[in-house]
Formats: structure tokens, C-alpha cells, sequence
């Protein structure tokens, strides 16, 4: 049986994506501190339980600690990490520090490829881009707008996708 013999992708995202995923991370964890905020106060006017006010405290330990890793550690881990590549034949996605993932989409599955760009991307200049097939969509995280642009166009007529919306 012969093998593939498969280039590693060195297509990179942006470095601003570092900057994105830590807001992101910043907004929700901040939403959910103080969720947690509001029950511990709840806890200390109303006197429930003390096993609640553990409780509350212990969740409140952990999100700290998650949103630690949210913030500061995971997204230069998936900056480091995140790669990406079109050719003709394939489009490759290699990603992740602690659970790697290296996936080759066959461009003749492809049957869709779209930009996408939300109000954090907006302020960067950035898009990220989504290529669907018949089982699943995968997404490149922040692009460029001109790469963004590019790499749907170049998928787009590597899949043979008749049309592309701007």
C-alpha cells in the first residue's frame, strides 16, 4: 500500500488573533464571575445553606482559574499551533497543543466556502473564513481581509463553486 506523503501547512492566522480570542475570553469569563458575583452576594443577604456558599465558592474558585487559562495561556497555545493550506487537490488544517488535529478536506467534497467577520473581527480588519461539506463545516479563525478574501476565492475555484457572495 503506498502512502501520501503530506507537506506540512505553514499558512498562518493573524497575530491579532491572540488579541480576539483573549476579549472573547475576557467577556465571557467576566459575564460568568459575575453571575457568580450576584449568588455569592445572594447567599451572604439571604443566609441559604452553607453547603451552597461552598458550593459557590468552590465554582467560583474554578472559573477563576479557567478563565486564567482562557485568557493568558490558551490563546498563544492556539496561535502557536494553527496552521493552514489550499492546494488544488486538498485543503489542510493542523491545529492544537494538547489535542492535535491535522485534517485534509478533499476539495472535491467542498460544497461551500463563505467569509464570516463579527464585531471583534470588524475592529481588526479581520475575517474568518468557513468551508462546508456534505458531513461538517471547518473554520479558519483570523485572516487578513485581503487573505480571507483570496483563500475563499482560491477554495471556491479549486471546489469549482459556481458563486461565491461578496
Amino acid at each position: 500500500m503506498q502512502y501520501i506523503q503530506w507537506n506540512t501547512p505553514e499558512q498562518r492566522l493573524s497575530p491579532n488573533a491572540i488579541t480576539i480570542w483573549r476579549i472573547s475570553a475576557i467577556i465571557s469569563s467576566g459575564i460568568g464571575l459575575i453571575v457568580l458575583a450576584a449568588l455569592l452576594v445572594l447567599d451572604s443577604i439571604y443566609g441559604w445553606k452553607s453547603w451552597i456558599g461552598w458550593l459557590l465558592w468552590g465554582v467560583t474558585t474554578i472559573s477563576v482559574l479557567y478563565a486564567v487559562w482562557e485568557i493568558f495561556i490558551r490563546p498563544s497555545l492556539l496561535y502557536k499551533h494553527w496552521y493552514y493550506d489550499a492546494n488544488e487537490e486538498f485543503l489542510q488544517l493542523k491545529h492544537g497543543a494538547l489535542k492535535k488535529v491535522h485534517q485534509i478536506i478533499p476539495m472535491a467534497k467542498v460544497q461551500s466556502v463563505t467569509t464570516n467577520q463579527g464585531p471583534l473581527l470588524r475592529k481588526y480588519g479581520l475575517y474568518s473564513v468557513s468551508v462546508g461539506t456534505m458531513g461538517s463545516s471547518h473554520n479558519i479563525p483570523a485572516l487578513p481581509e485581503e487573505v480571507a478574501l483570496e483563500l475563499r476565492n482560491q477554495i471556491a475555484s479549486y471546489a469549482r463553486i459556481n458563486e461565491v457572495d461578496e
